[in-house]
This record gives structure tokens, C-alpha cells and sequence, in this order.
């Protein structure tokens, strides 16, 4: 058997990786600090390669991917992660669907057993399809009465047009309703493929054993004849519009929405870095200015997920009726303060400081650790990104804020969501 501790001399060691004969790519980070070993299996595959007809396919699929196997039901499932007091879980994103895993070192290999069942053939039971496809109608149904998911899903809708990313991760009713096994078997066998799996592992076990135990489990699934699908998408063209849609509401809903760098382009680092100054905490600009010294906002801040296509930087707060008109104007009018001054050496620096540290504490389980590597492995950026993002970010000047912002944040797509007479006034208020 082979040994799959970890000597306590590779507490420092670097993450490794090796592909498999059959394309399955391995990451291992060795941890020994804990008697834990965490994995993130992610299949190169997530909402992104979905179409109108059947949006919704990849999370109704990670949903039903624990409960049931040709061989084993949801309950012999359950019973067998529990039983040792182990972690397991899916999850779908625009870009991957993701099995995590999370068990003390003895039973890492009956867990990676089980999730090798769960991945080849899961059995997709009618009776699971039909209530977790109703629980997520009634979610799609719950999002439509929040105002703050109303106007993100406008936004998105309006920036990405006809791309992949404008579609809902759940769905809509229409295209869940219409979600059937044969769809799910059809997706499972065209997307579920050894060379189109990457395997990260981080914690008390190394390369050599972790290799020994996942070719145990994959060594025997075959590459497919039929060559892997690949993502072709059409280009972000769609052109900076508004839209709004009346609610009963107590506050007004303003979103601000550009389109980003992708991840490989040369802006991803300072936008990350603007995103972080704008909109990350209390002592970000937004905050500060708008909801502190202004008193316009209950809640303000900015996002910009990392993405394999064009990335959404948006801005966003919810207001009272009475504000709207000011705080829309102030949304923008910090977003655009941007291009007109360079942020000063001090205000960069504290910045940075910030997200590095942010970044490093996102970075201290198992788990996190392995999610880390394995999602750059997905975006195709390797093991030598993570170092390679740190050093961007120590890089990042106050010239490039300014130049990336000029680039990006010009004009905006803007969603809004509050009551009839709120918009009214606001189609009043010119963003220039």
C-alpha cells in the first residue's frame, strides 16, 4: 500500500501537478499540519455552455449529482459521508461544476470512492428531478420579489445580450420546467470526461499517494472517440443602455454595470484593485462617501468575479426613494472620479496591503487551498498564477487605475428598480 502521509519537511513544499494517461489533471498541495485532506474536483464545464432553451441544465444537474448512483441512493449516500463525519458537496458556476470533499486522512480514499461513483454514474432519479426542480421554481419565483436580484438580473441581461453569461444560473421557469433526464444523461455524458476533469488536493497526503489513489479510482474511465466540446461564444457587443422595472418598494435599487477585463488581459489585476477600493468594506470610497459623509445609502459596494470571458465590474447601492435621484449621481460620480484623478501613492498602497492580506487569509484551509489551485487550473492559468497574481497586484500604480478605469468605466449600463415615481424622476438624471 502506498504511504500517503506527508513528512512534516513538505509543510513548505509547492504545489504539484501531473495529468494522467487518461487527461485527468492532478494538483496536489501537501499540508501536514492537519490530519484533514480537502479536494476539488471541477469539471470544465457550468452555465456558460448553456443556451436559452435549457439554461438551468448545470445546477439542476450538481443538485442531483448526490442523490443517486446506479448503485447507491441518496440516503446510502448520505449515510456513508456522514458516518465518518466527512464533507461533500456541488456546486455550479458560470464557468465549472465543482464536487468538494472534505475528510480526516484514514478515509480520504473511501471518500475519493464515492465521488468517483457520484461523477461517472450518477442515476439522476425521477423523483429527486421532479422536487429539486420545483424547489428551484420556487426559488426563481422568491428571486423575482427582491429587488437587489431583480435589478442584477436586468443588468446582466442588458450587458451580455445574447452571450451565455446573460442567462440565469438557475434558470428561468420556462427552461426548467422543461429539464428532463434525457437532458441531464445527454449533458453527464458529453461534458463528464477524464480529460476534461482537473483534481485538487491539499492536505496531509503528497503527489505519489495521491496519484496511487486516484488512478484506483479513474484509471480505468476512457477518453470518449467524440473530441471534447469546446466553448465557442459570441462576442460582448451589446451597448451601454437602461432599463428599470417598478416596484412597491421601500428603497431605490441602482446599479452601475461595464464591461471588464477577462482574467489573462492586462487590466485584471488593477480593476481587482479598483473593485477593492470603490467597494470592498468600510473604508472603501463608496462607503465612505456615499453612506457615511452623504447619508445615501443602506448598503453600497461593488463587484468583479473572475471569469473566463468578459468579466461584469458593477456598483451598486440601495437608497431611500427620496435620495435616488443624488445617489445615483454620486454612484457615478465616484466611478468616474477615477479616470478624472489618479488615486494618491498612499491610497494605492493601502489598497494593495489589504487585498494581499485578504487574499493570503483566503488561503489558510485545506479547502480553500485547493479551490484556489484548482480554479486557476480551470481558467488555464497554471499553479504559477497564484504567485504570479501577488506579484501583479505589488505592481499595480496608481497610472494603471487610472488608465485601466479610462479604458473600462466610461459609460455605464444602468439598472434601476423602485417604485414608478422614483424612475420617473431618475429618467431625468443624465450620467455624463
Amino acid at each position: 500500500m502506498t504511504d500517503n502521509l506527508a513528512s512534516p519537511a513538505s509543510t513548505d513544499q509547492l504545489p504539484q501537478r501531473r495529468v494522467l494517461d487518461n487527461g485527468i489533471v492532478v494538483l496536489v498541495k501537501p499540508n501536514p499540519t492537519a490530519d484533514i485532506v480537502a479536494a476539488r474536483l471541477f469539471m470544465r464545464c457550468g452555465s456558460g455552455w448553456e443556451t436559452e432553451e435549457n439554461a438551468g441544465l448545470t445546477n439542476l444537474l450538481a443538485a442531483l449529482l448526490t442523490r443517486g448512483t446506479e448503485t447507491l441512493s441518496s440516503l446510502d449516500i448520505a449515510e456513508q459521508v456522514e458516518s465518518v463525519g466527512a464533507g461533500l458537496g456541488t456546486d455550479a458556476a458560470t464557468d465549472y461544476l465543482l464536487l468538494s470533499l472534505k475528510t480526516v486522512s484514514a478515509d480520504f480514499a473511501s471518500l475519493l470512492t464515492l465521488a468517483g461513483e457520484i461523477l461517472r454514474s450518477p442515476s439522476f432519479p425521477e423523483s429527486e428531478l421532479s422536487l429539486e426542480r420545483r424547489l428551484i421554481l420556487q426559488n426563481i419565483r422568491t428571486q423575482r420579489e427582491q429587488p437587489m436580484a431583480i435589478a442584477f438580473e436586468a443588468l446582466r441581461q442588458s450587458m451580455y445580450g445574447e452571450h451565455p453569461y446573460a442567462l440565469p444560473s438557475l434558470g428561468t421557469d420556462e427552461s426548467v420546467a422543461n429539464l428532463s433526464q434525457e437532458l441531464l444523461r445527454a449533458y453527464h455524458q458529453r461534458h463528464f470526461r477524464p480529460d476534461n476533469l482537473v483534481i485538487s488536493i491539499a492536505g496531509r497526503i503528497d503527489l505519489d499517494g495521491a496519484i496511487a489513489q486516484i488512478e484506483a479510482v479513474f484509471g480505468d474511465w476512457t477518453v470518449p472517440t467524440e473530441p471534447l466540446p469546446q466553448l465557442t461564444l459570441p462576442a460582448v457587443s451589446t451597448q451601454p443602455g437602461r432599463v428599470q422595472q417598478a416596484q412597491p418598494t421601500h428603497q431605490a435599487i441602482l446599479m452601475l454595470g461595464y464591461q471588464g477585463p477577462t482574467v489573462g488581459e492586462s487590466g485584471y489585476a488593477p480593476m481587482k484593485v479598483i473593485n477593492a477600493y470603490l467597494g470592498n468594506g468600510m473604508s472603501s470610497r463608496l462607503f465612505v462617501e456615499l453612506r457615511e459623509k452623504q447619508g445615501l445609502a443602506y448598503e453600497v459596494s461593488t463587484f468583479y468575479p473572475t471569469r473566463l470571458e468578459v468579466a461584469p465590474f458593477g456598483a451598486y447601492m440601495g437608497t431611500s426613494p427620496d435620495n435616488a435621484a443624488r445617489a445615483l449621481q454620486g454612484l457615478h460620480h465616484e466611478v468616474k472620479r477615477l479616470i478624472e484623478a489618479p488615486l494618491s501613492v498612499e491610497e494605492v498602497e493601502a489598497t494593495r496591503n489589504k487585498m494581499l492580506g485578504q487574499y493570503l487569509l483566503g488561503k489558510q484551509t485545506n479547502a480553500q487551498i485547493a479551490q484556489v489551485y484548482g480554479w486557476y487550473e480551470t481558467l488555464g492559468l497554471g499553479l504559477d498564477f497564484d504567485d504570479a497574481f501577488q506579484a501583479q497586484l505589488q505592481q499595480v500604480s496608481a497610472r494603471d487605475i487610472q488608465e485601466t478605469a479610462t479604458q473600462y468605466l466610461q459609460k455605464p449600463f444602468v439598472s434601476l428598480v423602485g417604485p414608478q415615481d422614483v424612475l420617473t424622476e431618475l429618467d431625468g438624471v443624465e450620467l455624463v
